[in-house]
């Protein structure tokens, strides 16, 4: 089953992905050139690389279930679920959880704002995308199977840190984002794979 998310799961660009199964997951939609319909989006923050009100017009149909925390949803033409970390939602078949994302040491993502990541239970395998988020306390105790960490070092934690947080959460698979526009660059997540030569499986997608 890993092997068969990890092909349908397809990284567009920055912390922007889809999951294409037989419902389609799109996380953080921005600069979106995949334009096919979604089932549910998922918005962690309202920063613009993250929450963009026109991709996610370019994607949703009416029934497209969006969840967003707070700030984002005030951003997105309703309805949109608001979530907090700690709570659940169930859409389909699909258990989706928000969890903390934030600074430890930058106003840039403050932890009173209550961004978010989200976990997406795919199948029995717990998938993981950790937003906008610096190697905080809480993911010690997070279960997952496949993680999405940010690598960048600008806003989110650096390689080196990234690595650390995928030690702790020590998934079957991490796969590094944000990078590749502006901010952070190949060699950044090529870095981060580096650090955990012959502790994890890294996995670096190619843009879709």
């Amino acid at each position: 089953m890993l092997e068969q998310v990890l092909k349908r799961l397809l990284w567009l660009g920055h912390s922007s992905f889809i999951y294409e199964g037989d419902s389609l997951i799109y996380f953080d939609p921005y600069a979106l050139h995949r334009l096919r319909p979604a089932d549910i989006i998922l918005v962690g923050h309202d920063h613009p690389h993250h929450c963009s009100p026109a991709d996610i017009d370019k994607v949703k149909r009416m029934n497209t279930v969006i969840l967003a925390d707070e700030h984002a949803a005030r951003h997105i033409a309703p309805p949109v679920i608001s979530m907090a970390p700690g709570q659940q939602e169930t859409v389909e078949d699909f258990l989706i959880e928000a969890v903390p994302a934030y600074n430890l040491h930058t106003s840039f993502h403050p932890r009173r704002k209550a961004y978010l990541g989200f976990i997406v239970t795919l199948g029995g395998l717990r998938l993981y995308h950790a937003g906008d988020t610096d190697f905080i306390p809480e993911m010690h105790d997070l279960d997952v199977d496949i993680a999405l960490l940010p690598i960048s070092g600008f806003t989110v934690m650096n390689a080196e840190e990234a690595a650390q947080a995928a030690l702790a959460l020590h998934p079957q698979v991490v796969i590094p984002m944000h990078y590749g526009t502006a901010y952070g660059t190949l060699e950044d997540a090529e870095h981060f794979r580096a650090l955990l030569a012959g502790k994890l499986r890294v996995e670096i997608l190619s843009k879709s």
